[in-house]
């Protein structure tokens, strides 16, 4: 069957609301340091999950990443390596920002380098964005895109100068403007790297599908490897905290003196909840990038969007805006409204593209 960006869509808000959504589970975690939850979920989302889907939906995955050119197979590694670097940085912007605000600021950078980065490195901006008339209704829709993530982050900064330091703890208990922004740069420029790594690994594809793969799931070997990068970062980072904050025994339920046990059935079943749908954002995301034809680097846009508004959905569910006034309220859902009308354009752009 012919790709269907229009279903390609649909994917790709489904992988939003699984990234979106990925840190409430955490917030649920009683009594055990950040080093130990994130851990604890990421060997599910880097390590579990990539080798069990790839399993169970792909032919041969050992041969196929076996015989894979070693640029395929190295590339993606070091991309999700650099990616890793991002996802810490996007843990800790949750915990200093929110989860509207911070992913705003954090997601834009990523949009820019992710999706058009691909199509300069490779010579094809103009060829795919300019030339065609599909290209240039997918580069406005991007260009939506943008303009609504800059509407949201325009309404946190608004909500921020308005609440009180007591107001923001109340919402987010860790609440720190200026060191949360500087983290969101970082995090959404090395962010981008996973939509590199998954373009690196274009010939991996390929011989999936060769093996016998179907079309949608040929981007989960990929996962695989960029997947495995993220783990040697975020491994290397939380055994230098866990050795630094001498937390490793709240793995057993030991705690300081004076301090109750942690839950530890409910904190390893809610990590676990966490990291598998940290997971599900790239498994559908390489469903998605299946659908959208020969424009699929838009998949990155379209990706990116989504996390924003569902984010921005589970904002107003934790009450984050709930002390601020209609006037805010209205810029906001008007960001949304924006981001929303930009998945359509671009998805349109791709039905379109020959």
């Amino acid at each position: 069957m012919p790709p269907n960006p229009l279903i390609g869509v649909l994917y790709h808000w489904l992988g939003g609301l699984a990234s979106a959504s990925f840190y409430v589970p955490f917030r649920g975690v009683k009594r055990w340091s950040w080093e130990i939850y994130w851990l604890t979920g990421g060997i599910f989302s880097w390590v579990f999950a990539p080798w069990f889907f790839a399993s169970l939906q792909t032919h041969d995955l050992l041969g196929v990443l076996g015989s894979a050119p070693a640029g395929a197979f190295w590339w993606p590694i070091l991309f999700g390596v650099l990616w890793g670097f991002g996802g810490l940085g996007y843990g800790l912007v949750m915990r200093y920002l929110g989860l509207s605000l911070g992913m705003a600021v954090v997601l834009g950078l990523c949009t820019v380098f992710g999706t058009l980065i691909p199509p300069l490195f490779t010579g094809e901006f103009h060829a795919k964005l300019l030339a065609t008339a599909s290209g240039r209704v997918v580069l406005a829709g991007i260009g939506l895109t943008l303009l609504g993530i800059v509407v949201v982050a325009i309404a946190g900064g608004r909500k921020d100068a308005l609440l009180t330091p007591e107001q923001k703890a109340a919402v987010v208990a860790e609440f720190d403007f200026r060191k949360g922004i500087a983290v969101a740069i970082f995090a959404g420029v090395m962010s981008a790297c996973f939509a590199f790594g998954l373009a690196a690994g274009e010939p991996i594809k390929a011989l999936s599908a060769a093996a016998g793969t179907g079309p949608l799931w040929t981007g989960l070997p990929v996962l695989c490897l960029v997947m495995a990068g993220g783990l040697v970062t975020n491994g290397v980072w939380c055994a230098w905290l866990i050795a630094k904050n001498k937390s490793g025994g709240e793995w057993a339920g030991r705690t300081k003196p004076g301090v109750e046990r942690p839950p530890l059935l409910r904190n390893f079943a809610l990590s676990a909840l966490a990291g598998v749908t940290w997971y599900f954002q790239f498994f559908f995301y390489t469903m998605g990038e299946s659908q959208m034809g020969r424009l699929g680097f838009s998949s990155w846009t379209l990706h990116m969007a989504s996390i924003i508004i569902f984010g921005t959905l589970w904002g107003f569910a934790f009450r984050e805006w709930r002390d601020v006034g209609v006037r805010i309220k209205a810029i906001v859902w008007s960001g949304v409204a924006l981001l929303l009308i930009a998945t359509v354009v671009i998805g349109y752009g791709n039905s379109i593209a020959r």
